[in-house]
């Protein structure tokens, strides 16, 4: 297990921005090989993808951030970053940072605790 960190949550009025980054340990060729991705989770709620990069730099996300989130990475620094622009009440969660155990965006892999956005008037 590789142990990822993330930080940059916190609370937002509707219709803010915040970035998340996650710092991920090991070296930059590595990094720039594996599938990376975001999650959520919300209370009561299973945990969902919001979005990913796979090793090839393609991206997908979900319907529900599309337009508004975008994924990018910075592999000379090993950092994953998430650009959350118009935020809504509904983007309120725990945000995980994931990296896949290959290339892909598919699978499981190592995580990191979370940080917590709060998006609300």
């Amino acid at each position: 297990q590789v142990q990822l960190v993330e930080s940059g949550g916190g609370s937002v009025q509707p219709g803010g921005s915040l970035l998340l980054s996650c710092k991920v340990p090991g070296n930059m060729y590595m990094f720039s090989t594996y599938g990376m991705a975001w999650y959520r989770q919300s209370p009561g709620k299973t945990r969902e993808l919001v979005a990913c990069s796979t090793g090839n730099a393609l991206t997908n996300y979900a319907d529900s951030v599309k337009g508004r989130f975008r994924i990018y990475r910075d592999n000379a620094k090993n950092i994953l970053y998430l650009q959350m622009d118009n935020l809504k009440p509904e983007d309120t969660a725990v945000y995980y940072c994931n990296r896949k155990s290959d290339s892909t965006c598919l699978g499981g892999g190592s995580w990191g605790k979370g940080t917590t956005v709060t998006v609300s008037s």
